[in-house]
């Protein structure tokens, strides 16, 4: 029942009151939970663009035996910036790649870092046995026994799983190869940040002295620019 004040003004039936403050109740809830939208930004033509953070693959785990003894597992690396690659030590190829990593190291001053790591796969592990790769290694580390260079050895079905499966490389053997190349495998590098994510690929070797000049040219200038944005984004992952 509504009531008539002396002003003449009705006030409203109390159902109408109890609708509205109902209303007003649910329109905050929906407020609250109302999920945040991410910031947008004004792209450079006028359009506009949500941020979203960049989302970076994992380094896959591992257990391997690394040349100088005992057992080495991808916890190891945790919290150290580091760079991959994977050889054997009978490759045509993959000693430029090797001398790609110990250059990056030298010239950064990071051969005695504690933050910094080079890691050396290699994918013959029936011929790479730890002795094998400990005479390797010390052409390309500087110093014998070097603890902040990591070559490691596994099971050939581990390395294989390790590659394709894990950091999504490619690598098959070539039974009707000459010896140096009986492996097709990637030659490139890949850097790793200290919370284990994969944040780039790089080459890992100049291209090789064949075919037209210019081409030949080109393809050393883009290693070089390659090379470049490597030792920026290590440098960068160092101060994060």
């Amino acid at each position: 029942m509504s009531t008539t004040t002396a002003t003449g003004f009705r006030a409203p039936p109390a159902w109408v009151v109890f609708l509205f403050i109902g209303l007003g109740v649910a329109a905050l809830g929906v407020a609250i939970l109302m999920p945040v939208k991410p910031p947008v930004v004004q792209s450079g033509d006028g359009g506009v663009g949500v941020v979203t953070p960049p989302v970076y693959p994992d380094a896959p785990p591992f257990v391997l035996t690394e040349r100088l003894g005992g057992t080495v597992d991808n916890t190891s690396l945790d919290g150290k910036v580091w760079v991959a690659s994977f050889a054997f030590t009978r490759c045509k190829y993959c000693p430029s790649v090797t001398a790609t990593m110990a250059k990056l190291r030298g010239e950064m001053g990071l051969t005695n870092s504690d933050d910094f790591r080079l890691v050396t796969f290699t994918i013959d592990p029936e011929h790479d046995t730890p002795d094998e790769l400990k005479k390797y290694a010390d052409k390309f580390t500087g110093k014998p026994n070097d603890p902040n260079w990591l070559f490691l050895h596994g099971s050939e079905r581990s390395i294989r799983l390790l590659c394709q499966r894990g950091f999504k490389v490619g690598v098959e053997k070539k039974d009707d190869a000459p010896v140096e190349l009986m492996y097709d495998h990637y030659l490139g590098l890949l850097l790793i940040d200290k919370k284990g994510r994969v944040r780039g690929t790089y080459m890992g070797k100049p291209p090789a002295r064949e075919g037209d000049d210019k081409d030949v040219e080109a393809g050393f200038k883009e290693f070089e620019r390659n090379y470049a944005e490597l030792k920026e984004k290590v440098a960068e992952l160092l101060r994060e």
